[in-house]
């Protein structure tokens, strides 16, 4: 889908892993080095912080004072009612620009619809299970969570929490493991009534702050351009990984990363910026 513009927003959820143990000590005493090491503890997510009011939070970028760093993004974008389209040799995948991100070593999150993992579901497990690579929601249907927003179709705000749950669970039947607490909105646009929606869900939403322009495009050097204009350290790039709809991705990938590490850039995930938090 096409993203153009931001809108203003703030927001999120902070997951937590509780952990505990009972019982008395054992009185067998075992030589030390017979005991077993401690399991290390579960690996959580980074979050935002609730946003003003209670809402969702919103992340756009991370610090612009820890380094040169910067997240690519990649939208696996399909609507819920593409399959006939899919069906008749359209395709929304796009494994070669997967596999250029492989050749270069460059970490993405892929920001992937329930749709999609249901129509490639070997690609979603693959994707998920790379360490490369983390998979973060974008909603299952790609329906608008707004009106007006590039004419796709609307989730009744009533049903909005389900469309992202709905997502997780397709991710799962794909045997995606490990799915982010983050949510892109289809189209980057939300409102209050949104964010509001999906606090229950306990998501942070995650937008960007360099828009790639690789939706239909077909000069793949004007994105390329695009992108190294606009990336400052911290910056969340927004891209996409359906074929049908940016064919010249992959080309862009392979043009912007060397130019990126050529000026000291260095390429993380979604969390990593998270974590660091933003300013």
């Amino acid at each position: 889908m096409i993203i153009l513009v931001r809108r203003a927003a703030a927001v999120c959820f902070v997951g937590a892993v509780l952990t505990g143990c009972g019982g008395a000590p054992s009185q067998v005493v075992r030589p030390v080095s017979a005991v077993s090491a401690p399991a290390p503890a579960p690996s959580v997510p980074p979050t935002l912080a609730p946003g003003p009011g209670g809402l969702t939070p919103v992340f756009r970028h991370g610090s612009r004072g820890d380094g040169k760093v910067v997240a690519l993004t990649f939208d696996a974008d399909m609507t819920a009612d593409q399959g006939a389209r899919a069906a008749s040799g359209e395709r929304f995948d796009n494994p070669g620009l997967i596999a250029a991100l492989r050749s270069l070593k460059v970490p993405a999150t892929v920001f992937m619809t329930g749709r999609w993992a249901e129509e490639y579901p070997a690609q979603a497990r693959a994707i998920g299970r790379d360490p490369l690579f983390e998979v973060a929601n974008h909603s299952y249907s790609h329906y608008a969570f707004t009106a007006d927003c590039y004419g796709l179709p609307t989730v009744p705000e009533e049903r909005m929490r389900a469309d992202v749950e709905r997502a997780y669970g397709a991710f799962r039947r794909a045997g995606v493991r490990g799915a982010l607490p983050y949510f892109r909105f289809p189209g980057g646009c939300y409102d209050r009534a949104a964010l509001k929606a999906l606090v229950p869900a306990g998501v942070t939403a995650v937008q960007w702050d360099v828009v790639s322009g690789d939706a239909f495009a077909t000069d793949a050097s004007a994105v390329s351009s695009q992108v190294l204009e606009g990336v400052r350290p911290g910056s969340v790039v927004v891209m996409h990984c359906t074929r049908s709809a940016a064919p010249t991705t992959e080309a862009v990938v392979r043009e912007v990363v060397p130019v990126l590490r050529s000026r000291g850039y260095r390429f993380v995930k979604v969390s990593e910026l998270v974590r660091g938090g933003s300013d």
